[in-house]
């Protein structure tokens, strides 16, 4: 049994989805994990981590569009406004997603489904460095 970590920076430019399911299987297949748990954190309050489609660009688009509606950037809803209009509109949708995801590794593979990909959701308008923390546990 062994555990690994690997501290991954996204360095993002406005409120989209960044993908980053090649950059963690090349650490698993450079580390040679075979099989275990791989814990992924998101170390923001205001972006988030998701299993997404990774085949069609219109999912990421529809899914932005759907949020901005859902939590309206709007400063007279909030009382949390000293940051920007986007500030506490980030923090509820990343409240509504994700901070961790937790995925299986089985035979040296990340056991995602043929259009999954892991991404960063970007909430800010505003360009921001992420850190995202990889913890495995396996052998």
């Amino acid at each position: 049994m062994k555990q690994n970590f690997f501290n991954l920076t996204v360095q993002t430019n406005g409120q989209k989805l960044y993908e980053f399911t090649n950059d963690t299987i090349k650490w698993i297949k450079k580390n040679n994990f075979k099989n275990g748990l791989l814990n992924i954190s998101i170390q923001h309050t205001s972006a988030s981590l998701i299993v997404q489609e990774n085949a069609d660009s219109d999912v990421q688009k529809d899914l932005i569009n759907f949020f901005d509606k859902l939590v309206p950037m709007n400063n007279k809803l909030y009382i949390h406004t000293t940051e920007g209009k986007d500030d506490m509109p980030a923090h509820i949708k990343s409240a509504l997603t994700n901070n961790n995801i937790s995925l299986s590794v089985k035979d040296g593979n990340l056991l995602l489904g043929t259009w999954q990909g892991l991404y960063l959701f970007e909430h800010r308008i505003e360009n921001q460095k992420r850190f995202i923390i990889h913890h495995f546990i396996g052998d």
